[in-house]
């Protein structure tokens, strides 16, 4: 039997990631979403693209979670974007009870799943996912920093006219202003970054990618980044799916890891078969220790907001 993946929220994230999976022909996929008939047409219309691409991915759209049993992975991407006059703690509010209506489904239906979480504030989200779902925290995990080191990595290309294949980096911490790109451990064809970008132009690229997201909602004035983000789950979803052990920097639980005790903050994780496998410790600077402690004192402070 095929095993089966589900995405939660079918706008532009959850859309374009059932597609990106569908292609991938390696497991069956329902797409859920609140509005009826937007599920079930983007479902119809990825499956009816099987013949075209050569895959026989089943893709069913539903309004409810009865058809998402006993599903291997569920990925959240539900949630309100943050709208003009709303705050920052409005934000966190709506999307917990978001959120928190989701996991209570997902749990009924998938016990066993493992948990990818989208939806934002994306650090105090995958918190309150853990919370909720009381699931072992190898099996929650939060996606944001696959999408913030693939902005890192070609930025830097770009500026160095080199493939971003020759370009290794990480930027761990939150997913926002506090995010921390590691430029001492980043390289280039193993040469370190530091010694080929003069340092005002590299402190420049680390600032576009704490903007990334920022960027991309100003040039397209009504929407988000969802291209970029949908690819960064799939990087997860693959190395889950495939038993690949791939090290990703993920939102995870924290338990004295990098001085940092019961918070999920990004950090290299080592994804495999039962989620994350293991949490990797990089040597840092004080600086970067003391910039990883800002980014969880500022999660710390969303979940407070949600009193969790």
């Amino acid at each position: 039997m095929r095993k089966k993946i589900t995405v939660i929220g079918a706008g532009n994230v959850g859309g374009t990631l059932a597609q990106r999976i569908a292609e991938r022909d390696y497991a069956d996929l329902v797409l859920v979403d609140i509005i009826e008939g937007l599920p079930q047409g983007k479902a119809l219309d990825i499956l009816e693209a099987g013949p075209v691409l050569g895959y026989d991915t089943n893709v069913i759209g539903t309004n409810g979670y009865d058809e998402t049993a006993n599903s291997s992975i569920v990925v959240i991407t539900s949630g309100l974007a943050r709208k003009p006059g709303m705050s920052r703690d409005d934000l966190v509010r709506a999307n917990q009870k978001i959120v928190t209506d989701v996991t209570e489904q997902v749990v009924k239906q998938s016990p066993d799943a493992i948990l990818i979480v989208v939806s934002n504030p994306l650090d105090a989200m995958v918190q309150l996912t853990y919370s909720v779902s009381k699931f072992p925290k190898q099996r929650v995990i939060g996606m944001a920093g696959v999408l913030d080191t693939a902005r890192f990595r070609t930025f830097i290309a770009q500026e160095l006219n080199v493939s971003v294949r020759d370009v290794q980096a990480y930027v761990l911490g939150g997913h926002g202003d506090t995010m921390v790109p590691l430029t001492r451990l980043t390289t280039v064809a193993g040469v370190p970054v530091e010694k080929l970008i003069p340092p005002d132009r590299l402190a420049a690229i680390v600032q576009r990618t704490r903007d990334g997201g920022a960027e991309i909602v100003n040039l397209l004035k009504t929407g988000s980044a969802f291209y970029a983000p949908s690819a960064s789950v799939l990087a997860m979803v693959d190395s889950i799916m495939f038993d690949h052990k791939q090290i990703l920097p993920c939102s995870v639980l924290l338990e004295g890891e990098y001085g940092i005790h019961g918070l999920f903050v990004g950090v290299p994780a080592k994804l495999g078969a039962k989620g994350v496998e293991q949490v990797i410790e990089v040597d840092l600077t004080d600086a970067d220790r003391a910039a990883l402690q800002r980014s969880a004192n500022a999660v710390k402070e969303l979940i407070e907001v949600m009193g969790i």
